[in-house]
């Protein structure tokens, strides 16, 4: 920003930008609308977000986040707790959850395996993972996202989890629904044909 701009709006703007997704034109377009606001709409908006902070904390038993010491889902006497899938983050429980049809439990890993950033299974919520395993636990469902990282993710978490007698599936890959074949990539049309089902 120029010099001309005053330096706490600055600031807001590049607090703004640290957040996933956000530009540094967003993050300007957000803490000038931040700056509109009256005073107690910004008071409330802060403390919003500082009492979410707060009060929210990961599942005792499947690391995703819940206001109390279990969430909902664990909680739940209806889910099969023998089945667990195994996801990078709680966005993507959320996302499995709308879709409906999953009626297991879940394990939210808070991250993947990257070597090159550093990130190994003491980074993320593998310990909790392979202590919940140690019950009547009869399929781990791979849920990870279909990138390098996802990928590498899944396959060590495989070898580890195949020794146990536990099956251990992935999610299938290809052609999402409305999709054109001419312009699906390479990959996305091997696994489609790998995974294709009977009709």
């Amino acid at each position: 920003m120029a010099e001309y701009t005053p330096l706490p709006l600055i600031l807001a703007a590049e607090q703004f930008a640290k957040l996933p997704g956000i530009g540094m034109k967003t993050a300007q377009r957000l803490a000038y609308h931040v700056l509109n606001m009256t005073t107690d709409d910004v008071g409330h908006f802060a403390n919003t977000l500082i009492t979410a902070r707060e009060s929210v904390r990961c599942c005792s038993v499947c690391q995703n986040f819940t206001e109390k010491e279990t969430c909902v889902i664990c909680t739940d006497e209806r889910r099969m707790n023998d089945v667990i899938c195994v996801v990078e983050s709680p966005r993507d429980v959320t996302a499995i959850e709308r879709a409906g049809g999953f009626e297991g439990s879940y394990h939210v890993l808070h991250g993947l395996l990257s070597p090159m950033d550093g990130t190994g299974p003491e980074q993320i919520r593998m310990k909790e993972l392979m202590a919940r395993l140690s019950g009547d636990v009869a399929e781990v469902i791979m849920a990870t996202n279909p990138t390098v990282e996802g990928e590498a993710t899944a396959s060590y978490i495989c070898r580890l989890i195949k020794p146990m007698g536990i099956k251990v599936s992935r999610l299938a890959y290809g052609l999402p629904v409305g999709a054109s074949l001419e312009f699906a990539d390479d990959v996305t049309l091997v696994r489609a044909m790998e995974n294709r089902n009977l009709i």
